[in-house]
């Protein structure tokens, strides 16, 4: 099959959800305007609905299946592989774009060379702000945000922080990191800076790949001039933390995905560029 040129490569990652899939990508053409693009989508454990569902519907996206659950940069690497833009949008298969959405962050990262990665707002489906821009972890932040502890002010005051809560999220702004659902890079800058840390399973990886951005000097910038829905189902966080620990797979790769970030920048500093 011959694909056109194009600008724009928008590469979405998808976990046995085709629903949400198919809304995702029905929300790209619905609002991508004028660019230039292709669609990517990679899956995983790829179920028969799934393939039935890209091969009959959608037989001009380039659609990669994967039998196993091999986790959210590996799904993200084989689509950035297989793009053909210059610029890349790397989504989740539950975000939605709204009208604009995708034109604004793509002129903004187009338009602003120093630039790494820019994020838009997030928003739940009844409208409400999500947050998904972020100061660096600290060990004690994971110990606040999955313990009792953070019923107590001083933990609140602290992930209050780590949110960036004093932050009115109504204009661009520079930041440590932001969450992985939604950025908008270039193929320069991945090059300049390397794919995602292949000993990141699930979470972390979005958190070290901003991290390595500042450290290469390239910017990540939130900005909430463009909108999109996140059906954010926070699995790792259900439960408690004891009941959790118990029975929630998903809280240990989180806990497990925390140590190893902070084994790899142990003694190192934050870098400069990202203390506002």
């Amino acid at each position: 099959m011959t694909y056109k040129k194009v600008e724009l490569s928008i590469i979405i990652n998808s976990y046995k959800n085709p629903e949400l899939l198919k809304l995702c990508i029905d929300s790209i053409r619905d609002n991508a305007g004028g660019i230039e693009y292709e669609i990517i989508a990679a899956d995983s454990a790829t179920e028969e609905d799934t393939e039935m569902m890209m091969r009959e519907d959608y037989p001009d996206v380039k659609f990669f299946p994967f039998k196993k659950n091999v986790g959210f940069q590996v799904l993200l690497k084989k689509g950035i592989k297989e793009s053909q833009g210059e610029y890349l949008l790397l989504l989740n298969g539950d975000i939605l774009a709204t009208k604009g959405a995708i034109e604004k962050l793509f002129s903004f990262i187009k338009n602003n060379p120093a630039v790494g990665i820019a994020g838009p707002k997030l928003l739940d489906f009844n409208g409400k702000l999500q947050y998904s821009c972020f100061h660096f972890y600290r060990p004690i932040t994971i110990i606040y945000r999955r313990t009792f502890l953070k019923k107590f002010k001083f933990a609140q005051k602290h992930l209050d922080w780590f949110l960036m809560k004093d932050y009115n999220h109504k204009e661009p702004k520079e930041v440590d990191w932001l969450m992985g659902s939604v950025l908008m890079t270039s193929k320069k800058a991945v090059k300049k800076v390397g794919p995602m840390d292949s000993r990141f399973f699930m979470y972390m990886e979005d958190v070290d790949w901003c991290r390595r951005f500042w450290e290469k000097g390239l910017k990540v910038v939130y900005y909430p001039y463009a909108e999109m829905y996140h059906y954010h189902g926070k699995g790792s966080a259900k439960g408690g933390f004891f009941r959790s620990l118990l029975s929630n797979r998903l809280t240990w790769i989180h806990i497990t995905s925390a140590v190893k970030y902070f084994r790899k920048y142990w003694g190192r500093p934050v870098p400069k560029e990202s203390r506002r």
